[in-house]
């Protein structure tokens, strides 16, 4: 990584979002009609406050604390207040930063949001929605592919190791191991040199069986006319998960929960490689000890074609139904800092997200910014390995609540030694066919 080319970051980054569905000017736009979608008190004034709340934790939470101070400096109307709350646990907030756990629950039921290209229509203020990313998981988006919220976690997995961990087991520093085979080969070495806990992973059902299949262009949704139900007991994701059982009985994996457990651990230094969201990366530079590398998640090499490309997800910021008029209008006036070009390199760099943005996108190409940059730069190049296929394509199912803890469920199985890990896939495709 010591070549990091600006330039080959931004060829990357412009192919990934050139056709996004961004906001990449501000700029007065005609007055709309009235919406029918989402009904709004008439304006009374604004609120002295707009509450956001999210669940972020606290590492990610001072970083967005930072770019709302900013907005808040310089706004004349309503401040944006955080709250780190769950969003129904009292009145429903302005703003929300939900992620899969919190969403299909805000969106069962009925409409708690005002769609936000609705909001910043209304605002005046122009969003230029287009095509959005083709690897980036569609819940934020509506049948017309408008952003209803903004995505502003995107992230996808990569691999990070601790540099010191590798040079004390003789390992190369600079060029992890990018196949499963030869990570293996690492873990043992790292086992030998007395690592307890060579590899963890954050969200292993995410990870391990979503992403990898999609990494290896294997479908993990089977979809018909009428029925929807995971496809995630191939050959390859069966091989896969058998091969991380015999780790885990090696001890050369270690699991700690189902989400971002695992992070903590690594940063702890008690682990020396983590599969994890590539948001972490900004975290883990200022709680580790340690010198951390950054690194594209492991592949099979005799898989034909493989790697393809990974998928891009994580938290949206969600805007609250029923409130006043003048409010949306902060509300709006909010959004269009968080997309100018300073808040964007900062909320990459600060926060590790992926851009949002064309003014984000040059904002990232500066030579000063590369070393801060490392994990954008991977997890770009994973998410545009190849064109996305409708087998590598992400899918809103695996977010179901239900869903997700199918796949978490028999994997757990599978590391706990109750189940083989054909059993266990065939298990889980088995029950989400039993869902509505």
């Amino acid at each position: 990584m010591k070549n990091f080319s600006r330039n080959a970051l931004g060829l990357v980054l412009t192919s990934l979002f050139a056709g996004s569905a961004f906001a990449a000017t501000s700029k007065p736009a005609p007055k709309p009609a009235p919406s029918q979608a989402v009904a709004t008190p008439a304006a009374a004034g604004a609120s002295a406050e707009i509450e956001l709340v999210h669940t972020l934790g606290a590492d990610k939470g001072e970083q967005l604390q930072k770019l709302v101070d900013r907005f808040n400096a310089k706004t004349t109307g309503p401040k944006i207040v955080i709250q780190d709350r769950p969003w129904n646990a009292g009145t429903l907030p302005h703003l929300m930063i939900l992620g899969e756990r919190d969403q299909q629950a805000f969106l069962s039921g009925a409409t708690r949001y005002r769609p936000l290209h609705q909001v910043m229509k209304e605002a005046g203020i122009k969003m230029e929605t287009l095509r959005a990313p083709a690897m980036m998981t569609p819940t934020p988006l509506d049948s017309a592919n408008r952003l209803v919220a903004l995505p502003v976690g995107l992230s996808t997995p990569v691999m990070f190791y601790n540099k010191q961990a590798f040079k004390e087991a003789g390992l190369d520093t600079e060029n992890a191991p990018p196949t499963w085979q030869a990570l293996q080969g690492a873990l043992g070495k790292l086992v030998a040199a007395g690592q307890s806990c060579p590899y963890t992973t954050a969200q292993p059902a995410w990870i391990l069986v979503e992403n990898t299949s999609a990494w290896h262009n294997e479908p993990v949704v089977a979809e018909s006319k009428k029925t929807t139900s995971l496809a995630i007991n191939g050959m390859l994701e069966v091989k896969h998960v058998a091969m991380l059982s015999s780790w885990v009985k090696a001890r050369y994996l270690q699991l700690f929960g189902r989400d971002d457990e695992a992070v903590e651990h690594f940063a702890k230094g008690e682990c020396a490689v983590l599969t994890a969201a590539s948001a972490a990366w900004p975290t883990l530079k200022r709680q580790a000890g340690f010198e951390v590398g950054v690194a594209a998640l492991p592949y099979h090499e005799e898989y034909y074609g493989a790697p393809q490309n990974t998928l891009a997800d994580g938290p949206a910021l969600w805007v609250g139904a029923g409130k006043k008029a003048a409010d949306y209008k902060a509300v709006a006036q909010f959004i269009d800092h968080w997309l100018s070009a300073e808040s964007q390199v900062e909320w990459q760099r600060n926060a590790g997200y992926l851009p949002l943005n064309r003014a984000g996108l040059l904002a990232s190409e500066s030579r000063l910014l590369a070393a801060d940059l490392l994990n954008i730069h991977v997890g770009v190049k994973q998410l545009t390995n190849k064109p996305v296929t409708s087998v590598s394509k992400p899918s809103r199912y695996p977010q179901r609540a239900a869903v997700r803890r199918i796949i978490e469920e028999e994997l757990e199985s599978v590391w706990e030694d109750r189940k083989p890990s054909k059993l266990a896939l065939d298990t889980a495709v088995a029950r989400s066919r039993t869902l509505d």
